[in-house]
């Protein structure tokens, strides 16, 4: 029997590239083929992904009033929409799943005009440009929160929450746990979000952190993803305050550094949101201001109505205010575990399954 052939579309970010990947991993166990289009970006985060091929294709922002930028955009979307109808003619698949990003644009765009099913997934609470083009004429539309706004009146009605993939070590941590705190005992703070963007973050806890009463700086244990050019100032902080520290721009097992962890600080990207769920850790969240439709503040959002995360703007997230709330959140262990239990109340550790039943029963039918 011939296996079926999931053409996945996924834009050039991890955000986009990393869901994508769990989905596959999951449409693999269960027998089927998976292929990959994306752009240059998308081809750095993609050399582990689990497909019969990768294709890279020509993809580009419409959104620009630039007339010049407009024009080659148009051009770069024209090459990336016959690209992929050959690569569509050649391979044949039974589906196509967009995963947001312009790359997933040409391949939505040829499924929709040659009649093969597609679905949307999208990881954020707030619908992206590309998927809401195309949601009208999904067969199905995923969503990694329960809040989906910007979604059109007609696909309400094949809107299915299945979560955000999550990666197998996060998954893992989940099975941890929350680590035991006592009144007396060693606090684990882990802050990420030292990419492009996070610099608040990079520079204003160190500087909350040496704000704390010494007797609270004594206890704690920080690991803090930062970003580069920050990395002296940082060091220089903690060392200062006396803080046992470890800062780095990359850290490679999240995992364990989320099993560890007491109480995350970080941006409200839907991966990270996603991931303090999964594991189930309160939290303290920095939306990027900057977010297209503010999307990360809609993303906490789910969190801090569970009271299970705090969320300061950029405007509140002062070395003052970030001190104050720490003080609050650390010096409680039993309120810090009652919120950690309502993470995970939220977490969907199923997620990537739960997305290729669903692509499966599209195909077949019997959706889910």
């Amino acid at each position: 029997m011939t296996p079926r052939r999931c053409l996945i579309a996924a834009g050039g970010t991890g955000g986009h590239i990393f869901p994508a990947r769990a989905a596959a991993d999951a449409l693999i166990a269960r027998g089927w083929q998976v292929r990959l289009v994306t752009d240059t970006r998308g081809l750095r985060h993609a050399a582990d992904f689990p497909a019969v091929a990768i294709d890279e294709i020509h993809a580009a922002s419409p959104s620009t009033k630039n007339p010049v930028k407009l024009a080659r955009a148009a051009l770069e979307l024209t090459q990336g929409l016959a690209q992929t109808r050959g690569i569509v003619q050649r391979w044949k698949p039974d589906v196509v799943a967009g995963f947001g990003g312009y790359p997933a644009f040409p391949a939505l765009g040829v499924a929709q005009s040659m009649r093969i099913p597609f679905a949307i997934h999208e990881q954020n609470a707030v619908l992206g440009r590309v998927n809401r083009m195309f949601a009208a004429r999904a067969g199905f539309v995923a969503s990694g929160f329960e809040r989906l706004d910007r979604l059109p009146e007609k696909a309400r009605k094949r809107h299915i929450l299945t979560g955000n993939p999550l990666r197998t070590p996060i998954v893992e941590a989940r099975a941890a746990g929350y680590p035991a705190l006592t009144e007396e005992g060693r606090i684990n703070l882990l802050v990420l979000g030292g990419s492009l963007g996070a610099r608040i973050l990079s520079e204003t806890v160190p500087a909350a952190v040496a704000k704390l009463p010494e007797k609270l700086r004594s206890r704690l244990d920080v690991v803090q993803q930062t970003r580069e050019e920050s990395l002296p100032m940082a060091r220089e902080t903690y060392a200062q305050a006396g803080v046992n520290a470890i800062c780095e721009p990359f850290f490679e097992d999240v995992g364990a550094l989320y099993a560890a962890s007491h109480l995350v600080i970080g941006r409200s990207g839907a991966s990270t949101v996603s991931e303090v769920a999964g594991v189930g850790r309160p939290a303290i969240f920095c939306p990027l201001a900057i977010a297209t439709d503010d999307h990360q503040a809609a993303n906490a959002d789910g969190l801090v109505q569970a009271v299970a995360a705090d969320m300061l703007r950029e405007a509140d997230f002062t070395a003052d205010r970030v001190a104050r709330l720490l003080e609050t959140r650390l010096t409680n262990p039993e309120d810090l575990a009652e919120r950690a239990a309502a993470a995970r109340t939220l977490g969907r550790p199923d997620a990537a399954e739960t997305l290729a039943k669903s692509i499966d029963g599209l195909v077949r039918g019997a959706l889910v």
